[in-house]
């Protein structure tokens, strides 16, 4: 008699959902010390301390705008590219975490549900 392995698909989205807010952490720290050395207190930039970098940062992987102006730099705009595919590269693995989630639990109770 084999002892039947129990499976733990909360522990993989937990997991998946884990990582990807790790990248999108590293990402936003990245960017926010990329933003504040590229674009700090040059004409017409609206980035003058750490905060107003961490703000923009933040903003662009979260929503992909800003109400702050774009960047002044050809550094700061490459940046903000960066920014904004990581951010929609989270949203998208997030949710197909959560889409292969429920796939993989619906076809487990369509498993569980057949006679033998």
């Amino acid at each position: 008699m084999t002892k039947r392995q129990p499976k733990r698909p909360h522990h993989l989205l937990r997991r998946r959902v884990r990582v990807s807010l790790t990248v999108v952490l590293v990402a936003d720290a990245v960017g926010t010390l990329l933003m504040w050395l590229s674009d700090n207190d040059k004409p017409r930039s609206e980035i003058h301390n750490l905060w107003d970098a961490f703000f923009f940062s933040t903003v662009q992987l979260l929503t992909i705008s800003s109400q702050m102006r774009n960047p002044v730099t050809t550094p700061g705009r490459v940046v903000d590219i960066f920014l904004e595919l990581v951010g929609v590269g989270f949203v998208s693995a997030v949710a197909g975490s959560f889409a292969s989630f429920y796939l993989n639990l619906g076809e487990e109770q369509k498993t569980d549900a057949a006679p033998a």
